[in-house]
């Protein structure tokens, strides 16, 4: 739940699951980041390093602007 509450235990699911690694999991742990690097054939780091960087983005940290992709969806472009 860590990454979502701020309890500081990135492998605590408080009761209510790993999102993405069990079936009704609701909070990001740690669990959450390994399954969705196995997802996309990266690591578990790389796929914290991915999230980093993109809300840092979100939250204004890092000056972006959104554009449509191809797919129709919104992306965060760095130029």
């Amino acid at each position: 739940m860590c990454y979502n509450c701020g309890c500081k235990m990135p492998d605590n699911s408080m009761g209510a699951g790993n999102a993405g690694a069990d079936p009704n999991g609701k909070n990001i742990t740690n669990a959450t980041f390994q399954e969705s690097g196995k997802a996309m054939k990266e690591s578990a780091e790389q796929s914290k390093r991915n999230a980093l960087d993109l809300l840092a983005k979100v939250l204004g940290d890092k000056p972006s602007k959104i554009v449509k992709d191809a797919s129709g969806y919104d992306r965060y472009d760095d130029g």
